[in-house]
């Protein structure tokens, strides 16, 4: 386990540095590209040439959906830029994230039985907290309600909320069930884990 996390520590700077590299790169390229497609360079110019050949085919899967969505043609190279961009960034917080829990989970092995006990339930809790704050942001967005990434909060959720919701009231349009289960949530593993 050690090996492993010395392995993804050291992985981990290049992933970053490359991404980083590569967002440079794009933003560059997407840059050229904005302003062939804006007509700030020459259309028929030899870069607008290279750009209408190599890099608007690339980009074409991207221009189809903002067009699609009511935006302009020229924005399609920004669009695909912050895809990318977010794209790294949830690569890398992944991984880091899958990292900790294995820093953890090495500990807890370490820690014996009790260190075990202590880490599924901190993950048990943490589970149900993200779906909490998941539920929540759903809520405030326009989706559909069978589809799978509403499904699993409110499976997960419903069955502390219901009785939540026969004792408090909401406060005019605002149900505050998720707060304050998520602050009993809070209690239940300072107590669970105290237990050991």
């Amino acid at each position: 386990m050690r090996v492993m996390l010395s392995a993804v520590d050291s992985v981990l700077p290049a992933i970053r540095a490359g991404f980083l590299a590569l967002a440079a790169l794009l933003g560059a390229v997407c840059g050229v590209d904005w302003l062939v497609r804006t007509r700030r360079v020459s259309p028929f110019g030899p870069v607008a040439r290279f750009m209408r050949s190599k890099v608007d085919p690339l980009i074409l899967p991207v221009e189809r959906r903002v067009v699609r969505s009511g935006g302009m043609p020229s924005s399609a190279p920004w669009w695909a830029l912050a895809t990318v961009v977010l794209a790294g960034i949830a690569l890398i917080s992944v991984l880091e994230f899958a990292r900790t829990q294995a820093a953890l989970l090495a500990v807890a092995v370490d820690s014996g039985p009790g260190g075990i006990y202590r880490l599924l339930v901190s993950w048990a809790i943490a589970i149900l907290q993200v779906a909490l704050v998941v539920r929540v942001l759903l809520s405030w967005i326009h989706s559909s309600p069978g589809a799978w990434y509403v499904r699993w909060p409110y499976r997960l959720t419903e069955p502390m909320l219901r009785p939540l919701r026969r004792v408090i009231p909401t406060l005019g349009m605002m149900d505050i069930t998720p707060i304050i289960a998520w602050f009993l949530l809070g209690l239940l593993r300072g107590i669970l884990i105290g237990l050991v």
